[in-house]
């Protein structure tokens, strides 16, 4: 069995990778799909597609129906998401993302920090599995594969 995981958060940091490394490292049969990680192209796809924009509210929304075209495919058909809050980078993404596998019946695995603890107390509730690090989301996913 090969699964599809969704990684859903910020994209500034290489925490993707650290999954994707440790995943392998392990032999899990997963597959790895998300939003696109390279910021400057998700910011211009909009642009890129359909022409200049007459502003920067406009550039923003024609980036926004391509990158949520991404999600919708994508997440869909993912087996699991796992959704990463980090300390430094604003989440709402994140959240819109979690909120999303939630509602589409995706078994979702919440990675946040203790200190996130009381914001995410709510969304930490719906999701499947709620722990602090990387390292325990790949316990996680190890485990489904486990014979006994």
């Amino acid at each position: 069995m090969e699964l599809t995981v969704y990684l859903a958060g910020e994209i500034h940091s290489d925490w993707r990778s650290e999954i994707k490394e440790k995943a392998k490292a392990l032999q899990l049969p997963l597959t790895f799909v998300g939003p696109m990680e390279n910021h400057e192209r998700s910011d211009n796809i909009g642009e890129e597609i359909q022409g200049e924009q007459p502003g920067a509210v406009y550039k923003d929304d024609a980036a926004s129906d391509l990158n949520n075209l991404r999600t919708e495919i994508l997440m869909s058909k993912a087996d699991l998401v796992i959704a990463l809050f980090g300390e430094k980078y604003k989440q709402w993404n994140t959240a819109m993302d979690a909120s999303a596998a939630l509602a589409k019946g995706k078994p979702l695995i919440l990675v946040r920090p203790q200190e996130l603890h009381h914001p995410l107390k709510e969304l930490s509730n719906k999701a499947n599995v709620t722990v602090e690090t990387v390292n325990q989301a790949i316990k996680a996913l190890s485990y489904i594969f486990e014979a006994e």
